[in-house]
């Protein structure tokens, strides 16, 4: 170690978690946390030091979900931990494995002003929290927490007093054995026999199938088991928000089932009678308590089936087993049918259809956010990795079609917005030799704008869209369908190219489409990172917004 004849507790913690392989980890440093971080670096971890402990944080969760493993962050104790308190619940909620390192007050001290007892905060949004405060186990205690964040699939935030870290190492020399090497590995869980029987007697009756996949379909790589059930019953495709794009080339996938379903998968889903939901956790955005399939039944391929979720009742019939293998089962108990309700006038019908059809007056000189996304569905390169961020632009965004799953990240489980530029950040330092676009909109941006200069100082190559309305769109428009004053939601345009600049990196205001695909070349040829500014109406509201918030006639407005 660097001028040092014995090493320290901080330099054994970096060697524990060199151990679990971890290979970047996102940073924002503070006395409880510098030199860990620093000796980790040194360990040849790849360091993203961000501007805010909650994007550090953020910028985690999407590592892990692109990658489908732990991702790692530290931040420093007392603030450094609170900043992390809107991001650990929805990584909770998505089931995202993450450990923190976030490092406690000196235990020496009788006073120090950012001492916290931060267990209570950090076990109030559902992540666990361990103290370290024994040196010598201190190498076998961070194994045992990318284990439970293995197993449990959820955040774990460590915290280790920084006057422990600065100790002589007095323990054993030899790390424990990695989690990787000691986590079981189940094997994938078939179905049983009798419930196979069962629930291919409900798909034999039933005329008109919808097979809706989720994440869990996804990561049990059971895409092609779903298309297979779908043609045998001639039945359509549908998946979650997270999943959207599984079926992307099937002429039959209807889209997204829940808030950000299009206009014909609407239609479809409407008429369906029975909905087979393969590794969904029919959550109420997804049209889990059936608002959206009103005359089907509901059955769930899943390892761990539900009946009721998030207050609703959501499935009666239930196949528990590992969705790929479950949904094989079923396919191959199925006998031949000769009715189908697929054809031709049906699958042009979903090609030809537009997401939202309705017609709004657009302002001169504004753009209407459904040709922005039409255009950008064109001209983008297909092997991009896209991100859609929160809020009400996120909607539209996820309206491309064309794009497959595992180059569209969603992480949406909390509603929070302000998440985007983290995100699209993990995803960079997942992908390095991918360019990201990220999608996202004015007032989620601002929140955390200081990034910019991140990406600008590790050269990540982000291209970040703006949707821009110069509001918050969600309450613009729900203030509006209430007769209510709308000021506290309306900012107007700011110049996000000219923010961009003052970080370094290019910026564009774009208020017409002409120039989009030479403009898109251009970028794909320099790389690097960038900002385009949309600026679109903010009378265009989203369908997800139309339906449960219903503008008045206009002689109840005020």
């Amino acid at each position: 170690m660097k001028n040092e004849a014995k090493p320290r507790v901080y330099d054994i913690l970096a060697k524990a978690f060199v151990q679990e392989d971890v290979r970047t980890c996102f940073a924002l440093l503070g006395d409880a946390n510098m030199n860990w971080a620093a000796r980790l670096s040194e360990e040849g971890c790849r360091m993203v030091y961000v501007r805010h402990e909650h994007c550090a944080l953020a910028a985690a969760m999407a590592y892990s979900r692109k990658n489908w493993d732990v991702g790692v962050a530290t931040v420093t104790c007392g603030p450094g931990v609170t900043q992390l308190i809107t991001a650990l619940p929805a990584a909770v909620r998505a089931h995202l494995p993450l450990v923190v390192f976030a490092g406690e007050a000196p235990l020496k001290s009788g006073w120090y002003n950012q001492e916290l007892d931060q267990a209570p905060l950090i076990a109030a949004t559902g992540a666990a929290y361990h103290s370290l405060h024994m040196p010598e186990r201190m190498p076998v205690a961070v194994r045992d927490a990318f284990l439970q964040a293995r197993r449990e699939r959820r955040p774990v935030v460590i915290g280790v007093p920084f006057d422990l870290q600065a100790r002589p190492w007095d323990g054993p020399a030899d790390p424990p054995r990695p989690s990787h090497k000691l986590l079981p590995r189940p094997s994938p869980l078939p179905a049983h026999p009798d419930d196979v029987a069962s629930a291919a007697q409900l798909l034999v009756g039933a005329e008109r199938v919808v097979v809706l996949a989720g994440l869990g379909a996804v990561e049990a790589g059971a895409g092609p088991a779903c298309r297979a059930l779908a043609a045998k019953t001639g039945g359509l495709l549908s998946t979650t928000l997270p999943a959207r794009g599984l079926f992307h080339d099937d002429p039959f996938c209807i889209g997204i089932s829940g808030s950000y379903t299009p206009e014909a998968g609407l239609e479809y889903l409407a008429q369906a009678d029975l909905v087979v939901a393969v590794g969904c956790s029919l959550a109420y955005h997804a049209g889990g308590g059936g608002q959206l399939w009103p005359k089907a039944k509901m059955l769930q391929v899943d390892i761990d089936p539900v009946a009721v979720s998030q207050g609703q009742e959501v499935a009666r019939h239930h196949l528990r087993a590992d969705a790929r293998l479950g949904v094989e089962a079923l396919t191959a108990a199925l006998p031949a049918r000769n009715r189908s309700w697929r054809s031709d006038a049906i699958a042009a019908r979903i090609r030809d259809a537009k997401p939202d059809s309705h017609v709004f007056e657009i302002e001169p000189g504004l753009l209407d956010p459904r040709d922005v996304v039409e255009a950008l569905e064109a001209a983008l390169p297909q092997d991009w990795e896209m991100v859609n961020s929160g809020g009400h632009c996120s909607w539209f965004f996820a309206q491309m079609p064309s794009r497959p799953q595992e180059k569209f990240l969603t992480i949406r489980e909390f509603g929070a917005i302000g998440n985007g530029i983290s995100f699209a950040m993990g995803v960079a330092a997942a992908r390095p030799d991918r360019t990201v676009v990220l999608f996202d909109g004015d007032g989620s941006l601002m929140m955390h704008v200081q990034e910019l200069e991140t990406i600008k100082r590790h050269r990540l190559n982000i291209l970040i869209v703006v949707m821009n309305d110069g509001a918050y769109g969600s309450e613009l428009h729900k203030l509006r369908s209430e007769g209510m004053p709308e000021d506290g939601s309306v900012f107007g345009y700011c110049d996000f190219a000219g923010i961009a600049r003052g970080f370094g990196l290019p910026g564009k205001t774009f208020k017409n489409l002409d120039d989009l695909p030479r403009l898109v070349a251009e970028f794909a040829a320099s790389g690097g990172a960038a900002v385009w500014d949309f600026h679109v109406s903010d009378k265009v509201v989203s369908p997800t917004i139309r339906r449960a918030h219903p503008h008045p006639p206009k002689e109840q407005r005020g």
